[in-house]
């Protein structure tokens, strides 16, 4: 694999490559600082000192010049204006042309300015990252805390670029007036009048794209996508130049199938939650195994979810076939459960709905199959599915309110989501089975040319022709010389690069970071699940709610999941940063679960509702910054291979799920008076712990 000082290098602006981040000579005092470590010749104090202020010394050189080019382009925009005024004066449509091919030039010098930028951002969170790997400090704790919180810091401009926004103005209402004046001859409109009235040109939506990517600024479809955890690794960007992006495998009834199949899960998933607890009743149990029968599904998808990621390297037609037969097998099992009077085959049936769980392969799908382009849609579209499901099971489930016999089967409120669901898997493997088009054959001869994936996401790997590069390639002698050097350098790290094989390589990788990320996911997933599956035992001790009642105040809850993620990711999210909203979810999430303990009496309907609402809305805010945060502080190495970043999130968020539906039937049997608060405990906790790991963590999400 070339080593990522090699591919910065040839990415580099050749007349600019002497004020790049030198990720080369910090990768060398990183290798003496070890050396020196191991022999006693360095203390910890003095490696620190000296690396922060080569640090220091590299950050300065890129933001001086990063202000000396935009003092360039500042000049260039004050000359165009006179231009401009003038044409204001004595319209002529051909200069009006020419000035405004002059602005698309400073356009495109913008957008290598960005680049720029961007290759250096990446360069510095590399070397922090590996420092800490090989000298095993936490270095970019410290060294974050102290540059970027300081108010004259220049990591921040770095980071935070300041001073484009200016020129993207100019620009924007340069290109909207000069339209306007070519169309109406001087009767134009100011886009400062009229904030929505603007000429877009395309170098414009280039810039938009780049400061979005550098600011990490989020758009409501961004916000969600990232939920999907179909994550792109932090790779270097391609050159404005030379942007590919390979579409001809792409087949959209495939992915629409795979949506399909996401949402049919997830509305299997929760279709069964309003009368679980009437179920188990009815076949003689206890109320309170409903936690059981909810949970039997999540354990065997932490079975499942192992082999389908591994299933996945190889054909996504066949998975898909197998899981829709598992499921049409499991839901008609658990609806048979009734007239056989047997708790045993209902457990055998959710146990089956588990084992078809293809969550794996529809994120492998996405990031393998969709291109570049619509890929944050397909995620988004993924998780909007999910929303979706989980609405609509409840929803279903409340009409599902029938009671009637056909054969001599049972079809009331505890069968008809099984016989319902098993009806739906057999229409879906159908229409599988005659659409869907499995492109295993070309992965096999190279489909994954531009992007290397799995479950969690795509590396990127960007192809680009060689006669495009050659201009920013140094002459031929040093460029073998330097690839030379790149060799022993980099030849040492081709093992860390291999796919990860086995849960224990992966866990090898965990830095605390991570570990911390995989934990408040796991919190936020038991907090969530503790909300639904108590619901019914909870309201109908308390408030005497009927299925129906239940099945709407599910429903509702999840309706909220689009409108939330619409106001955090327009909104929120480009007002605070990620680890901000972070630490903020994880204290409301706190708040709502505080909320929720009975401690007077009469408990009432309004300190229910609301403080679930609180809980449920602040998990799935706290779910979409978790996951991207995540992605951005994992290793790459587990972004491929079966036993991935996306698999470890999947098998946290699955176990806290079975957990909590486990402690939920351990607490029935302590009474339904003492049921919420014994399952309100331990969420609290593992809230609290979250948000103290977080905090011990801070300085290390950015």
């Amino acid at each position: 694999m070339v080593g990522f000082g090699k591919k910065l290098r040839e990415s580099q602006i050749q007349e600019w490559k002497g004020y790049y981040f030198n990720y080369k000579l910090m990768k060398k005092k990183v290798k003496r600082y070890l050396e020196q470590m191991e022999v006693g010749a360095q203390n910890r104090h003095n490696v620190l000192r000296d690396f922060s202020v080569l640090l220091d010394t590299q950050i300065e050189k890129i933001v001086l010049f990063l202000l000396e080019q935009q003092g360039v382009l500042a000049h260039r925009l004050c000359d165009l204006a006179q231009e401009h005024h003038s044409l204001l004066q004595q319209p002529n449509n051909s200069n009006i042309s020419e000035l405004q091919e002059a602005y698309r030039e400073v356009g495109r010098d913008l957008l290598r300015l960005l680049h720029f930028l961007e290759m250096n951002a990446i360069g510095l969170r590399k070397i922090l990252k590996k420092f800490d790997k090989r000298l095993g400090y936490k270095f970019t704790d410290y060294y974050v805390k102290t540059r970027a919180n300081h108010p004259y810091s220049q990591l921040r401009q770095v980071f935070r670029h300041v001073g484009i926004g200016a020129v993207v103005g100019v620009l924007s209402h340069s290109f909207a007036d000069l339209h306007d004046l070519q169309l109406c001859q001087g009767s134009y409109i100011s886009i400062y009048d009229q904030p929505s009235y603007t000429h877009q040109d395309p170098i414009l939506e280039s810039i938009k794209l780049a400061v979005d990517r550098l600011s990490n600024s989020t758009s409501f479809l961004q916000f969600l996508g990232r939920r999907a955890f179909i994550v792109q690794n932090e790779q270097l960007p391609s050159s404005p130049e030379n942007q590919i992006i390979m579409d001809d495998q792409f087949h959209f009834m495939s992915l629409l199938l795979n949506l399909a199949n996401t949402f049919l899960y997830m509305v299997n998933t929760y279709i069964i939650v309003p009368t679980a607890d009437n179920y188990s009743l009815n076949l003689g149990a206890a109320a309170s195994v409903c936690g059981v029968v909810i949970g039997s599904m999540a354990v065997a998808q932490v079975f499942s979810s192992v082999y389908f990621s591994a299933w996945s390297n190889r054909s996504y037609l066949r998975p898909l076939i197998f899981s829709s037969i598992v499921l049409l097998i499991g839901n008609t099992l658990y609806a048979l459960a009734y007239d056989l009077n047997s708790l045993p085959v209902l457990l055998i049936g959710r146990l089956f709905c588990g084992l078809g769980s293809a969550r794996a392969v529809n994120r492998r799908y996405i990031s393998d199959c969709v291109p570049s382009k619509l890929r944050m849609q397909a995620s988004a579209g993924f998780v909007s599915a999910s929303a979706l499901g989980m609405a609509c099971g409840p929803a279903l489930a409340w009409l599902l309110q029938k009671d009637f016999r056909i054969f001599n089967l049972t079809m009331n409120q505890d069968t008809l989501p099984g016989w319902v669901m098993a009806l739906a898997w057999l229409i879906y493997l159908l229409w599988l089975w005659i659409c869907f088009k499995d492109p295993t054959n070309n992965k096999n001869e190279g489909i994954l040319v531009s992007y290397q994936s799995n479950n969690a996401g795509p590396e990127i790997h960007v192809a680009v022709e060689d006669e495009q590069t050659q201009p920013l390639l140094m002459n031929t002698a040093e460029s073998k010389q330097q690839e030379n050097e790149d060799d022993e350098e980099e030849n040492p790290d081709k093992e860390t690069q291999k796919p990860i094989t086995s849960i224990v390589a992966a866990y090898k990788l965990l830095t605390p970071s991570v570990k911390v990320q995989l934990y408040v996911y796991f919190m936020l997933k038991y907090a969530m699940e503790i909300v639904l599956a108590e619901s019914s035992l909870v309201t109908e001790y308390y408030f005497i709610w009927s299925t129906s009642n239940v099945a709407i105040f599910l429903a509702c809850l999840g309706l909220t999941v689009l409108p939330v993620n619409i106001v955090v990711g327009n909104y929120i999210s480009n007002i605070f940063e990620e680890r901000q909203v972070l630490l903020g979810s994880e204290i409301m999430v706190c708040i709502g679960l505080v909320l929720s303990f009975q401690a007077v009496i009469p408990y009432s309907v309004p300190q229910y509702v609301g403080s679930a609402l609180i809980t449920f809305v602040s998990a799935e805010v706290l779910e979409g910054v978790n996951l991207s945060l995540l992605s951005r502080v994992m290793s790459s190495r587990l972004s491929r291979g079966t036993f991935n970043g996306g698999l470890l999130s999947t098998e946290a968020g699955t176990l806290a799920r079975v957990i909590a539906d486990g402690t939920i039937t351990i607490a029935g049997y302590f009474g339904q008076s003492q049921l919420l608060n014994t399952t309100l405990l331990p969420a609290l906790f593992f809230c609290i712990s979250s948000i103290l790991a977080t905090c011990y963590t801070y300085n290390s999400l950015y």
